[in-house]
């Protein structure tokens, strides 16, 4: 299982702005190891977002996102305190799922 994401969701007048780190290897599957072999593919495929119970992002990544990679977007119509959950699915079928509160 994948390390916990970090998230940071603050409030910036009307508007929460959020950010996601998600710890994943991101492999696309074209690289190869110190012996010459090809590195499986490993790739978040999903990411879902939602605030205080309502879909706020539903989009596909592939396999051309860096390691660790960093989400951000904003969200208007929220407000302190709401809970923020964050999903992703990768082709290997793992998932993971983690919240955090607006501040």
């Amino acid at each position: 299982m994948a390390d916990p994401m970090k998230i940071r969701a603050q409030m910036q007048g009307d508007t929460a702005d959020i950010r996601v780190l998600m710890s994943h290897p991101m492999e696309t599957g074209q690289r190869k190891d110190p012996q010459g072999k090809v590195v499986p593919a490993h790739h978040i495929q999903s990411i879902t977002a939602t605030v205080a119970g309502k879909l706020v992002l539903d989009g596909q990544i592939g396999a051309a996102v860096s390691r660790n990679p960093v989400f951000g977007f904003k969200v208007k119509g929220v407000k302190a305190g709401d809970k923020v959950v964050i999903t992703w699915v990768d082709n290997k079928g793992d998932k993971r799922t983690d919240e955090a509160t607006i501040g």
